[in-house]
Formats: C-alpha cells, structure tokens, sequence
C-alpha cells in the first residue's frame, strides 16, 4: 500500500477532485452511522481507507464499496486495537457507545467499557500511528467527540467524561505533533440522525406519550438554537475539511456543530 510523503507545500498537489490522493486513513466505528460517512468521504476524496468496526458484515461491504480494507476489532480488546495497521497518515476516532443511568446505579464495567473504547482505544490507536506521521512531515488526527465534550448533561456519567477526555488527549498531541506537521482537532456534534439516535427517539416517544417529532424539539433539541437533527454527511464533511489543503494551522481546537447549543 502506498501512502503519499507529499506536504501541504507540495509544487505537485494532488488533484482538487481528490485532494488525500496517495494518503491512507484509518476511521473507527466506520461500519455505520458517523464512521460510514468519514469513511465514503475521505475514500471518494481519494484515501485508502482502513475500515475499522466489530460488525464483521457491515465492515467488509463497506470496504469493498469503497475500496478500502477491512479490518473487524472489538475496541475494548487492547491486543485486537494494537493489531491495526500503523500507517495512517488520518486517524479518524469516531467509535463509541452510550449506557444512561444516574452515577449512583451506573454499572462499574459500563463505565470501564465506554471508557476503553472512546479514550483508550484511541491513545492506543495513535500512540502506534503518530510515529509514522511524523517520519513522513504529515498527518492529520480528528476525533469524533460531541456537544458532551464540552456541556454535561444528567445520567451520562461515562459517555461525557469519556468526550471530556477525548478532546483532552486530542489537545495534547496537538501539542505535541505540531513540529512535525500533524494537526489534532475535535468535531464536537449535537445530536446526529444516526440508526442509535433515531431509537432513542422513538422508545422516547413511546415512554413519555409524545410524537417523535415532539421528542426531537422538546427533549433533544431543546438547547439547540437550529431544531433539527445534523446529518452523518455534514460531520464527515467537516472531518474532510479539517484534513484537506488549508488547515496545517487548525489545530487543538473543537469545531462545534451543536446548532447553538454552546452558545448559551
């Protein structure tokens, strides 16, 4: 696999239809939702792309789709995270889950779990992809985090801590891989139209008695300014943004995407 030892500066750029041609990502959580959008981005923007999921089905079709290469890990397994490939000049850290429930009854190995999987998983990822990065004078680090890695919200104890600590390592190596060419940044979304989100909505509904419409306006929307969902595609087309030309200055920051929810 080839991957491009191009910098921004190049007199050669790549051309503007496909500018991570010779670049090679690697996107977690990819086999739907958020990561299925990252990953149909950065590959028709021409990156190989590592498709990184523990649905085996869903991550090799989407791998032959788009030409990228399979690979199906469970994130909370520390040896099957160290066995990804190493030569990602864009790391993508999107996966994630979510478990509700009030600090006093929240169950200790949730807790664990979402944190192996949304903060260890993630150092363990770049910790093995930085170095290469750094030989080639390139590299580009997005870490998918959420309106939660910067506002708290009640019985999401190890979901919000969990972003709170993504966007805390994501600043760090920004810090430190800055010498060497390599930008770290956060997407910070609100809620997205994803298969997880649209269930919530609907079991919403049905508990509290309301449409689902209702739900979206009065329960998940009700801090955002823009009272809609925000698509998977408008995500990863900041993710695309942030690792295209023009952005070797954007760095150690969090681009919201709340609809106004920060605002206030």
């Amino acid at each position: 696999m080839q991957t491009s030892r191009t910098p921004d500066n190049d007199p050669q750029p790549p051309p503007a239809d496909r500018p991570l041609a010779g670049r090679t990502a690697l996107v977690t959580g990819a086999a739907g939702g958020i990561g299925l959008a990252c990953a149909e981005a950065l590959a028709a923007a021409g990156a190989h792309v590592h498709v990184v999921d523990k649905a085996a089905e869903a991550t090799r079709e989407l791998a032959r789709r788009i030409g990228g290469t399979a690979w199906v890990a469970d994130l909370s397994v520390a040896e099957a995270v160290d066995a990804l490939p190493a030569d990602a000049d864009i790391v993508v850290n999107n996966a994630g889950l979510q478990h509700v429930a009030p600090v006093h009854e929240f169950p200790p190995d949730r807790f664990t779990l979402i944190h192996r999987v949304m903060v260890e998983a993630p150092f363990r990822i770049l910790r093995r992809t930085l170095p290469g990065m750094y030989e080639r004078g390139w590299g580009r680090v997005v870490n998918i985090s959420s309106v939660h890695g910067l506002r708290a919200s009640p019985y999401k104890s190890a979901y919000v801590s969990a972003k709170h600590a993504l966007e805390g390592l994501s600043k760090v190596v920004a810090l430190e891989a800055a010498p060497h060419g390599v930008t770290s940044n956060c997407v910070s979304p609100g809620y997205v139209r994803t298969p997880l989100v649209e269930n919530q909505i609907a079991d919403q509904a049905r508990s509290h008695g309301i449409s689902e419409q209702e739900v979206v306006g009065r329960v998940m929307l009700e801090r955002s300014a823009v009272k809609r969902l925000i698509e998977p595609g408008d995500v990863a087309g900041a993710v695309l943004w942030l690792c295209g030309p023009g952005t070797g200055n954007i760095t150690g920051t969090s681009l919201s995407m709340d609809g106004g929810w920060t605002a206030h």
